[in-house]
Order: structure tokens, then sequence, then C-alpha cells
């Protein structure tokens, strides 16, 4: 029977002390404001289109990942690889979110923003 512990790397710590410079930080409370304010402008109006019209939504998300990458690059142009994700969701009172975060080094961050439009259908203005 064989065993795994051979095909393990050795422990080491995640940021090596043996760096010749420091790892840059990435400022994600300023990027984390911006997404807010991002997404208040962009989503605050919207509302979720008929099936037909789809590619609304597609337009979105596209729109948002592109001025969070710009901006993550603003921030930071150098010392990091950037991942966004956008989803955008209908949400007809059902609950569910899942995140996953992973972190290769010490200096690794995430800044994540949710936001809910809350709009009442305008038939429901109507009703007594």
């Amino acid at each position: 029977m064989s065993s795994l512990s051979g095909m393990r790397s050795p422990s080491t710590p995640r940021s090596s002390a043996a760096s010749p410079t420091p790892r840059p930080t990435f400022d994600s409370d300023l990027l984390r404001g911006y997404i807010k304010k991002l997404l208040q402008s962009t989503l605050q109006t919207a509302t979720w289109p008929e099936q037909k019209d789809r590619t609304k939504v597609k337009d979105w998300i596209k729109e948002i990942g592109e001025r969070v990458k710009e901006r993550m690059i603003e921030i930071q142009p150098r010392g990091f690889k950037y991942i966004v994700l956008t989803q955008i969701n209908e949400n007809l009172g059902q609950g569910g979110r899942a995140d996953m975060v992973c972190h290769w080094e010490d200096s690794d961050t995430v800044a994540q923003e949710v936001f809910y439009n809350v709009r009442v259908p305008a038939a429901a203005a109507f009703l007594g």
C-alpha cells in the first residue's frame, strides 16, 4: 500500500522572508467603494428584462466587469493578476448565495459587493 505523504510538497511559508522586495499591497477598500457606486449607478433604475431581451443582462455584466478591471489596473497597475467575476441574477424571493475565495499569497485580497435592486412592479402600486 503506497503512502500519499511522498506526493506532498514540503511545507513552506506563503510569503518568503528571503524575498528581496516586499510584495505590493492592493487597496481593496478603495475598489469596494468604486464597485458600490458603479453598481448603484448602473443598476439602480434597471428592471429585469423579458426573456426575449436578456442581452441587456449580458451587456450589464460585460460593462461592470470591464469597468471594475480598468479601475483595478488604475489602483495598482503592476504586481497582481486580476480576476473579475460579475453575476446578475433575478431574485424572485428565493435565497441563495455562494462565495469562494482562494489566496495564494499573504498579499492577495478580495473585494466584493452585493447590490439588491428592490423595485416594486407597477401593477403592485395600484393594489389596495
